[in-house]
């Protein structure tokens, strides 16, 4: 029986200690805690990989704090649609929904097309009208409504501007008219049969145009998990991502050239990304519990945990 491990994320960008106030500080923090715990209480009962990340990303979905789940951000005709993506390292199974809207968890939507259907990528109303199929939980669009997010919109379509998920509070917004935070959850896990897996979901950017698609359900640009090598879920500017394919990346990095998840996080991360201009981060996990939290952006919501240490919950730069 191996170490299990389990490292999260609930978005990057630019997090500053100044546009935080305490009580917004320990909502974070708890929210990351308690989706840390729902991976582990099914990892430390020697469940699955793949169980404890679906678990762990439910959490984050149902948590209005992030934009996943419910609480995803507005597009431009003032509706929430959600991406989500999920992989199994051991069988390098996938499965990936886009442009979804009214699913409570669009990750657990992911998993169906992965272990349900012979395709990986379903979007758009295929993807619900598969969802009825499988009998996945669908809920009112008034669950989905948080006023901040609402708010947002109504800031870009004054200013015509696609925006990255900003903190929400309009103070904020007032004060920080440069901040930008990348809204994405995601979460791998090692478990103790040794099988990673990976998975990632999002809302999006607010009055987003055109079904623009990011990189959260794409396989190998915001998503990938094989046991050979490692599991990864990234949060950033998503098309840097995908013309980066950042996750495959560093996974080959430590198949073809023999890096360490260390050094692989750091080349792609630190050195790629940064070249080209893409800003955010992602979490990674190798078969040996080794964890990386990388990002080159202002901070990154994020959260692990190794069987018999203590969790690590970290927001800032520092």
């Amino acid at each position: 029986m191996k170490k299990f491990a389990i490292a999260i994320h609930g978005g990057a960008g630019t997090i500053l200690r100044s546009s935080m106030t305490p009580e917004k500080e320990s909502s974070y923090r708890q929210a990351l805690a308690d989706a840390i715990v729902a991976g582990e209480s099914i990892l430390k009962n020697k469940g699955s990989s793949l169980d404890a990340v679906e678990a762990a990303i439910r959490c984050l979905e149902d948590n209005a704090l992030f934009n996943a789940g419910r609480g995803s951000v507005f597009t431009h005709d003032g509706k929430n649609e959600m991406d989500a993506s999920l992989m199994n390292g051991k069988t390098l199974a996938a499965g990936a929904v886009s442009g979804v809207q009214n699913i409570k968890n669009p990750v657990s939507l992911a998993r169906c097309v992965m272990e349900k259907s012979e395709h990986v990528f379903m979007s758009g109303s295929g993807a619900i009208e598969f969802a009825k199929q499988q009998n996945v939980v669908f809920m009112p669009e008034d669950y989905f409504f948080v006023q901040a997010r609402y708010d947002q919109l109504q800031m870009a379509l004054k200013s015509d501007t696609v925006l990255l998920d900003h903190t929400g509070d309009s103070e904020d917004q007032k004060n920080n008219g440069n901040e930008k935070k990348f809204g994405t959850v995601g979460a791998v896990a090692l478990d103790v049969h040794g099988n990673l897996a990976a998975g990632t979901s999002t809302g999006g950017m607010t009055n987003k145009k055109h079904g623009r698609v990011g990189d959260t359900p794409v396989i190998g640009a915001g998503t990938y998990a094989n046991n050979n090598t490692c599991a990864v879920s990234c949060t950033g500017h998503g098309e840097f991502f995908i013309r980066s394919v950042v996750a495959y990346d560093i996974s080959c990095l430590m198949e073809y050239k023999g890096l360490s998840l260390k050094e692989a996080c750091r080349m792609v991360v630190k050195d790629k990304l940064v070249k080209m201009g893409g800003e955010g981060g992602l979490i990674a996990l190798d078969a040996n519990a080794n964890i990386e939290l990388p990002f080159n952006s202002e901070g990154m919501y994020r959260a692990s945990l190794k069987d018999g240490e203590k969790m690590y919950v970290g927001i800032y730069a520092d």
